[in-house]
């Protein structure tokens, strides 16, 4: 029996020990564990907050993509619809100018019709008189 209790000595050489132990350890041991854990929480904290500030900034970035994005479709849309607009202007004015010139045309036509016609007539006549 005498290994399973510990004599007298042996626990005040073994409290004693511990304590002197535990003394060198607040000493010398315990501020700079405890500034090293204090130093990694902030930096954690830190690092969090950065990444926190940078999904910020990304939703912020897309939501002015989109918005650049709408503006540019808009634009375009724009930009198209008075280039059609344009194209319909600039064919009705060719069309315009056709008839006008077709008008031209015919009535010069009709003009040199109706003049060969008096020239045939006048001819006819003084062929018969």
């Amino acid at each position: 029996m005498e290994l399973v209790t510990p004599e007298i000595g042996l626990i005040v050489w073994t409290t004693l020990s511990f304590l002197i132990l535990l003394f060198v350890l607040g000493k010398f041991a315990w501020k700079p564990i405890l500034k090293s854990v204090n130093d990694r929480e902030s930096s954690i904290r830190d690092a969090l907050a950065e990444a926190e500030n940078a999904r910020k900034e990304m939703q912020n970035l897309h939501a002015d993509n989109e918005r650049i994005l709408k503006e540019a479709r808009a634009e375009r849309e724009s930009m198209l619809k008075d280039a059609r607009d344009m194209k319909n202007k600039i064919v009705a004015d060719a069309k315009e100018a056709a008839q006008i010139e077709a008008d031209k045309m015919v009535k010069q036509a009709q003009a040199t019709i109706e003049s060969e016609k008096k020239a045939a007539v006048a001819d006819i006549k003084s062929q018969f008189l």
